[in-house]
């Protein structure tokens, strides 16, 4: 998938820089997101979660969460239920002049990607107006900032993004008769992205609540590696299929820990261990290998297309976005 390419890739190129938040390399990175939704994707609407965090190391910093959201069609306030799928797309400010390519860019550049094949399947269902006012699923992307801590990690020094988004969420209310009393409430999964594209991941399942979307992602995994779409040769990256859940728990702090505070259901997809360039300058394009890149586009995106039901229409055509529909194979169970 040239797009994804770390060498030249439009969708991730633009995102290999430094961008620590309140910085110039962080505007550039979310003026690279929101033209990518004004240009190539318009009808999907986009929302600024624009603050300023008094209580930081460094003073007063600026930050900006940017989410992008499809809804169908005259879908009222409060009726739809969306899949998140989020990732951060600030990098540390130390050790001066790094990059974070698995932290998250590539996370960042594979939501453009999967977004971009949604899309086109997205508009060809919902031009059909047999059901459509049934249809109450709807997707949400969210580019989080000020995730990476300014000094060090801390309750007040870390996701200051998600921290306020999820505050802000829980109290946006939709009123009666609305069936979800709040944004917050929109949200059926909450999928978190972080620390992907490096070689070799092993993604346990952290959540038993959420452990059946791991299986759900485990059986696209192994459809994936069946066919000839795979180039992969390393192990498995969903293994914990059979885990017991008097095991399951995670220590991670992430961008999903205010939401799953309140609630929310979690599928946080991180590595452990984490990529052995983590927080190092190692972590640059360098860092990132083409096969998994390619793979994980291709189960994010049967994923996030079997959740909104819809497959590729023929007309379509690109062969990525076909590539996706040929690997959405599996009978989606959900809840």
């Amino acid at each position: 998938m040239p797009q994804l390419d770390p060498e030249n890739g439009a969708l991730l190129s633009p995102l290999l820089i430094p961008r620590p938040s309140g910085t110039e390399g962080a505007k550039k990175a979310l003026k690279f997101l929101t033209d990518f939704f004004e240009k190539e994707l318009p009808e999907w609407e986009l929302i600024l979660d624009n603050f300023t965090d008094t209580n930081t190391p460094h003073g007063p910093i600026n930050f900006v969460n940017l989410i992008a959201r499809r809804d169908p069609p005259g879908a009222q306030k409060g009726e739809v239920g969306r899949l998140v799928v989020a990732a951060h797309y600030d990098s540390k400010m130390l050790p001066e002049g790094f990059i974070g390519a698995t932290d998250s860019a590539f996370s960042c550049a594979m939501m453009l990607y999967v977004a971009k094949v949604l899309d086109a399947a997205l508009t060809a269902k919902w031009a059909e107006e047999h059901g459509l006012e049934e249809d109450t699923r709807g997707i949400e992307l969210i580019f989080f900032d000020g995730e990476e801590a300014m000094v060090t990690w801390t309750a007040t020094d870390s996701l200051f993004g998600a921290r306020h988004l999820a505050e802000v969420w829980e109290e946006t209310i939709h009123h009666p008769p609305a069936s979800r009393p709040s944004e917050l409430s929109s949200i059926d999964l909450f999928l978190l992205l972080d620390l992907l594209g490096a070689a070799g991941p092993r993604i346990p399942s952290y959540f038993a609540t959420t452990h059946w979307a791991y299986k759900h992602l485990a059986r696209l995994e192994a459809i994936i590696r069946a066919s000839a779409l795979s180039q992969a040769s390393s192990k498995p990256w969903f293994f914990d299929t059979a885990r017991s859940p008097s095991v399951w728990r995670s220590t991670i702090d992430d961008d999903h820990v205010p939401f799953m505070k309140r609630g929310v259901e979690v599928l946080h997809l991180i590595p452990t261990p984490f990529p052995g360039v983590w927080h190092t300058m190692g972590d640059d394009k360098n860092a990132l290998d083409v096969n998994v890149c390619r793979e994980w586009a291709l189960v994010m995106g049967g994923f996030v297309l079997e959740w909104m039901e819809v497959g590729v229409p023929a007309a379509v055509g690109s062969a990525p976005a076909q590539a996706v529909s040929k690997a959405n194979g599996v009978k989606r169970e959900l809840k």
